[in-house]
């Protein structure tokens, strides 16, 4: 199939790229140029910006594809372009949506997609804009027929990650264990979550294309691997074969720390992470995810250490400051006793 893969760059994309090059797909990337492929020389590249929204939708009515893969739609604005821009070329859109757009707290645990209502609150943006982007395509959908697929990854890590952990700082994991120093947890760190890894699930993005079954669905492609959250942490550990120091502090407080970093957490992580992936094995029998959580970490620790292998000194320094608040509550808690 021709395939149009818009981004092609990023975390999960990337993945998606070289599966279609070994599916021996002929493939093209749209995007602003801006880093370096890895594929360069198997792929054809268009660049340009989505953002210029009359030049992307007339550069790509001059095109013609089987299918394209929206990997950078993140409002109903993107996913409007591109639908004007493909609507009449006949080819499958696949969106990449995500498990945000859920309402939280989940009806169903493991949850099913059935079950499941669009996030309405806007406090959160990055969930409800991706829900907006569903509502948007589902009239769409419902009014035109058009051939639309939505896949709604979980947190998903792979190389060229950067957003591992509570403070999504990486290599700062890493250092900090190596160090001896704490590493902060959200609430008890508990949390029941699955972790998904982007060979995985590019398995998902790649098997739906040319399935008219697919046509107006999502579906959920996450690793079905029960884990809880702290066990992202003891899993640093056990491939670095050092002990990791946990301090646990409530998501609201960390949220109150910085919105901007902690919001994710508070609105997201503190449900569980759990999803049923009947749906798209009723469409890709053969669906799975078979990299389990220590694998997957043993990836990311390889790609940290050669990679990115810099420390976020503004993270760390934050890390450092939350560990000592949490010293001087614990400390005050346990005066109480001897009050």
């Amino acid at each position: 199939m021709k395939v149009l893969v818009l981004g092609g760059t990023g975390v999960i994309s990337r993945e998606i790229v070289k599966l279609l090059i070994d599916k021996d797909h002929e493939v093209t990337l749209y995007n602003r140029g801006s880093r370096s492929l890895p594929v360069a020389g198997k792929v054809r590249q268009i660049i340009g910006d989505r953002a210029d929204r009359e030049g992307f939708e007339s550069s790509m009515r001059k095109e013609t594809f089987d299918a394209v893969i929206d990997m950078i739609c993140f409002n109903e604005a993107d996913a409007r372009s591109t639908v004007s821009a493909f609507r009449d070329s006949g080819a499958q859109i696949v969106i990449c949506s995500s498990v945000a757009a859920y309402q939280r707290p989940y009806k169903s645990v493991p949850t099913v997609e059935s079950e499941e209502s669009l996030f309405a609150d806007p406090v959160f943006s990055y969930a409800f804009d991706k829900a907006e982007v569903e509502r948007y395509l589902n009239e769409e959908i419902d009014n035109q027929q058009l051939p639309v697929t939505m896949i709604r990854p979980s947190l998903t890590f792979g190389p060229g990650a950067a957003n591992m952990g509570v403070l999504r700082q990486n290599y700062g994991i890493i250092d900090r264990i190596r160090r001896g120093r704490p590493l902060v947890m959200f609430g008890d760190g508990s949390t029941p979550f699955s972790f998904t890894f982007t060979p995985d699930l590019a398995k998902a993005f790649v098997g739906v294309l040319g399935n008219p079954d697919t046509y107006g669905q999502a579906y959920h492609a996450c690793s079905e691997e029960r884990c809880r959250w702290e066990d992202l942490y003891l899993e640093f550990g056990k491939v670095l074969g050092l002990e990791v120091d946990i301090v646990h502090i409530p998501s609201e407080l960390l949220v109150a720390a910085d919105p901007d970093l902690f919001s994710h957490l508070f609105f997201e992580k503190t449900y569980p992470g759990l999803f049923d992936n009947s749906k798209i094995r009723s469409v890709l029998p053969d669906f799975d995810c078979d990299i389990s959580l220590h694998d997957g970490v043993k990836m990311m620790v390889n790609w940290f250490e050669t990679e990115a292998n810099q420390v976020d000194p503004q993270k760390n320094a934050l890390e450092d400051r939350l560990v000592e608040l949490h010293g001087q509550w614990k400390a005050q808690m346990e005066a109480l006793t001897t009050e």
